[in-house]
């Protein structure tokens, strides 16, 4: 039977899409990442594949530009959430930290896990193969962590934003190092010329684009936006420019107009034009990344090898690597947060980005004895670490509401937001 015709692959795509829906229901309701849904749907129809002759079909093209559009479509859904409010600068600069130690302590402890595991790796391989591991999935924890408590909440979007971006900088400053064409092998200086000019001419870039696009009267301009940002990117990248960075202050810039619409620029911002533009933009960026991620993880999982996780070593690397993640964490936040730091302790799962960027290491850095089971393990146990944190903590805050609704006092005290030190 030919399952590769046209109106064939318009059925299996809208049934993907509608069975993502379902599980992102699921996800809602139980707390189960529907990454991991998606991951087992695509294992499933490998399997399908495979037994009816097509197991030989190439996907990694497709896997490397739904991984790029995702990666732009997440960051920028994660800046359109980022208030740039006087009250927000303490929260937002201790999740930044944050992130930061915990990208680079993780990305250490796995630098030395992995080259005891395999010796043949220098040190420039294993942070190359380190860095992906460390990063935190906004993918997976924005969606995730909705039903927290509010402050909650934001650190998590701050925390796995700054990761994201942190980490991808860092991966492709490493990845240049190893002349893989990124333009950073001319050190650290290059590293920040580089970062110096992303950084103007993405404010540049910004500000024309709201001044230009607020007054743009057709109803079709959120995909043309969107195709501009995409351009930017490609173009950035070209050029050997962070390009993420481009996307990221983009974001910013739109999401906090009157702090950056300040003075004389404020004359020429129409406010309630350029509003619309942002709730167009925070709907369309939501449905695009919904789209990518669903396919994206569904093509993982064609593309990945069950038989690696039976390996004995896979196994042993893999826990090793998921126990520094969590002892790292643990540090980190009672320094940073003091004791409540459950769930998010336990909030720290890998995914889109790790996967991305582990395909994108260099071939003149890959290391043929590395089992890819690794990435998959580390995937699977940190979701599903997270899956049980949420489930445990979601049973403990009905328990708590319950009980504080006994007391007027103590209901009220429930309900009062939370006032950062």
């Amino acid at each position: 039977m030919e399952i590769l015709t046209s109106y064939n692959l318009i059925i299996e795509a809208s049934i993907i899409i509608i069975l993502s829906f379902i599980f992102s229901e699921i996800a809602r309701k139980t707390n189960i990442p529907s990454v991991l849904m998606l991951i087992a749907l695509g294992i499933l129809m490998k399997l399908g594949l495979d037994a009816l002759g097509y197991g030989g079909l190439d996907f990694f093209p497709i896997l490397e530009v739904l991984g790029i559009v995702g990666l732009i479509m997440i960051v920028l859904e994660a800046a359109l959430e980022l208030e740039l409010k006087k009250e927000k600068l303490w929260p937002i600069g201790k999740a930044m930290v944050i992130a930061l130690i915990g990208l680079f302590g993780s990305a250490w402890a796995a630098v030395g896990i992995l080259q005891f595991a395999f010796p043949e790796m220098t040190t420039l391989q294993a942070w190359l193969y380190a860095t992906p591991l460390s990063i935190l999935s906004s993918a997976i924890i924005i969606p995730s962590v909705s039903g927290l408590k509010l402050h909650k909440k934001e650190f998590h979007i701050y925390e796995s934003t700054f990761s994201d971006i942190f980490g991808i900088m860092f991966f492709y400053f490493l990845a240049g190092r190893v002349g893989a064409g990124e333009g950073h092998s001319n050190g650290i200086g290059g590293f920040f010329a580089s970062l110096g000019l992303t950084i103007a001419i993405a404010l540049i870039a910004s500000y024309g684009i709201v001044l230009i696009f607020q007054n743009i009267k057709s109803h079709i301009k959120l995909f043309l936006l969107i195709s501009v940002l995409l351009l930017l990117y490609a173009l950035g990248k070209q050029m050997h420019l962070s390009s993420l960075i481009i996307i990221l202050i983009f974001g910013l810039v739109i999401a906090n107009m009157q702090l950056f619409f300040r003075g004389r620029l404020s004359r020429w911002l129409h406010l309630e034009k350029a509003g619309q533009i942002y709730e167009g933009l925070h709907v369309i960026t939501g449905e695009t990344a919904f789209v990518v991620r669903t396919f994206f993880f569904v093509i993982f999982g064609l593309t990945i090898s069950l038989a690696s996780l039976a390996n004995v070593q896979v196994v042993m690397v893999s826990l090793v690597i998921v126990a520094s993640i969590y002892l790292i964490r643990y540090a980190l936040l009672r320094i940073f947060l003091g004791k409540d730091i459950l769930p998010q302790l336990y909030v720290a799962p890998r995914g889109l980005i790790t996967v991305l960027l582990f395909y994108a290491i260099p071939k003149e850095a890959t290391v043929e004895g590395f089992e890819p089971g690794i990435l998959l393990f580390i995937i699977i146990a940190t979701s599903l670490i997270m899956t049980f944190a949420m489930v445990w903590d979601k049973r403990r805050t009905g328990q708590a509401i319950q009980q504080a609704k006994d007391t007027p006092v103590g209901y009220a005290k429930w309900k009062a937001p939370v006032v950062e030190e």
